[in-house]
């Protein structure tokens, strides 16, 4: 299944590893493993360093893998939110159509 994570890194945290030179390499190596079809960084709405990263998840017991980098290197806080692209919502037509039928008023 698709997902998206999305992750905010603290500034205490996130600052401690800009200074001992770590934070590109160890983010590098946390989607190293992950594989992600897409990755963004931007400073969040909080003023976080932050990513959304797009991956596919086969099961649900990869969370902790997925997350335990994350917590351990920069006690991120993370989300995890199943996602579709347009082919995605192009195949989930029939079933829209389907609900509205059975319970559009």
């Amino acid at each position: 299944m698709r997902m998206l994570l999305r992750v905010s890194i603290p500034a205490e945290s996130g600052n401690a590893a800009a200074k001992a030179g770590t934070l590109g390499s160890t983010i590098e190596r946390i989607l190293a493993e992950l594989k992600p079809e897409a990755a963004y960084f931007y400073a969040d709405d909080e003023g976080q360093r932050a990513g959304s990263i797009v991956f596919d998840m086969k099961e649900s017991s990869q969370i902790p893998a997925i997350a335990e980098p994350w917590f351990l290197a920069f006690k991120a806080k993370l989300s995890f939110r199943p996602v579709m692209n347009p082919q995605d919502l192009a195949a989930a037509g029939p079933s829209i159509e389907k609900a509205s039928k059975s319970w559009g008023k």
